[in-house]
């Protein structure tokens, strides 16, 4: 088997762990343990938190002392442990901590199967920039093939969906250790300290009032993928209490209809060159923030019936609502930034949006649902919670608009070393 193949492969299981549960632990949550909105919410604060410190440990233990490979390999077969023994968590507050423990293994590996990618192509004479991408698509595959076999096998509120997620974690733990060597770099490259690795340098860039007007904005943004990740699901399965609708696809089969927001994402990176030599870094990102808002509007009137074609546009529009922030974003911080911190300013792009904003996010909506949205019978107005939500992402690009001042400059598209670079000096 050629090494992209390899790749390829670890690429799709990294995701395929996380799909099998992330979309539909909602309605294992809601459906069959009955629990509440303000403890599901802090069951998806576990990964916000995780991201917070995870992976820039894991990042110096890699660098340091063990190689990536057996490092990564290592936190799958914990997680697979951690996976394994959550059905048999009978209370939410036990939950809130077998799915932080989860997160603390699973989250650095996110970041070590780039490592690991990244070292074997080099190793062997490969263009990372070329090659890949085409490996890190399957990923995404991954995740969308998860879903799909979560919903065909009508596993989506059962306690089985974790198994799957188990399984995959155990495979891709021991198929690690067969991958090519990636030894610690200690030596042949500047020493990291805790303080380096977590970014902390960069947090210096708050300076700068269009950094850190920019950075907030992240943190929000990061808050509302949240929520889409958190009820979606659990919204169509809902509908399954109302006899008009339980026999419709939506409802047999949500995590297919939700998997269609993976698919747009994958379609909508390719139109993110196009939009942002048109328009801009800052216009694209306004777009994103437009999105989410009509990804909550549109599920507000949408059903599984003659509103199917609304849930549907909600999954389409979700491609443009993460691609567009999520890597315009990103190439937003490559630019604005000197060389020497660009590593440590994406690490804080990253904590914003999927550590602080997750906590932000997954927090919050959880109590506001509980307190305000939900009936004595444990049932939910999803109407107004996904009106609330929608209103929420529109105060966000109405101030983003006014707040966030940025001129359209094409050279950033296509130099790497735009003028003036923000420093943290």
């Amino acid at each position: 088997m050629s090494i992209k193949l390899r790749l390829i492969f670890m690429s799709f299981l990294q995701f395929f762990i996380w799909g099998s549960w992330l979309i539909t632990i909602g309605a294992y949550w809601f459906q069959t343990k009955q629990w509440s909105g303000a403890q599901f919410g802090a069951i998806f604060s576990t990964m916000g938190i995780a991201a917070i410190f995870m992976p820039s440990i894991m990042g110096i233990v890699a660098d340091k002392w063990v190689n990536a490979e057996k490092l990564y390999g290592l936190l799958h077969i914990l997680g697979g442990v951690v996976l394994f023994t959550v059905p048999m968590v009978n209370d939410p507050g036990t939950m809130f901590w077998v799915m932080l423990l989860n997160m603390m293994f699973y989250m650095p590996t996110l970041a070590l199967s780039i490592a690991v990618a990244y070292s074997v192509l080099k190793s062997r004479g490969g263009d990372v920039v070329k090659d890949y991408p085409p490996v890190r698509v399957w990923g995404t595959v991954g995740f969308i093939v998860a879903l799909w076999v979560v919903s065909l096998l009508h596993i989506e509120t059962s306690a089985s969906q974790f198994y799957v997620a188990s399984a995959a974690s155990f495979v891709l733990g021991l198929y690690s250790f067969t991958l090519p060597k990636c030894p610690p770099q200690l030596g042949k490259h500047e020493n990291k300290t805790l303080f380096d690795a977590l970014g902390l340098h960069s947090f210096k860039l708050f300076r700068n009032s269009k950094m850190a007007i920019f950075f907030l904005f992240a943190m929000l943004l990061g808050a509302a993928l949240q929520l889409t990740n958190a009820y979606g699901d659990t919204f169509l399965h809902d509908f399954a209490t109302v006899d008009v609708y339980k026999e419709t696809i939506a409802v047999k089969y949500p995590a297919i209809i939700m998997s269609i927001s993976q698919i747009s994402e994958t379609l909508f990176i390719l139109a993110i060159p196009f939009f942002l030599r048109r328009f801009g870094i800052k216009q694209v990102m306004f777009f994103s923030m437009i999105a989410w808002v009509l990804r909550f509007g549109l599920f507000a009137y949408g059903n599984p019936g003659d509103g199917l074609w609304m849930i549907i546009l909600s999954c389409i529009v979700y491609g443009m609502a993460f691609d567009f922030f999520n890597i315009s974003g990103s190439l937003f911080v490559e630019t604005q930034t000197d060389p020497a911190i660009r590593a440590s300013a994406q690490g804080l792009f990253m904590m914003m949006t999927n550590g602080f904003g997750a906590v932000l996010g997954s927090s919050l909506s959880g109590i506001i649902i509980q307190k305000y949205f939900t009936n004595p019978d444990n049932t939910k107005e999803w109407h107004s919670i996904w009106i609330c939500f929608a209103l929420y992402a529109l105060v966000i690009a109405i101030l983003f608009i006014v707040l966030f001042k940025h001129k359209h400059n094409p050279s950033e598209i296509k130099t790497a070393h735009p003028e003036p670079l923000l420093t943290v000096e």
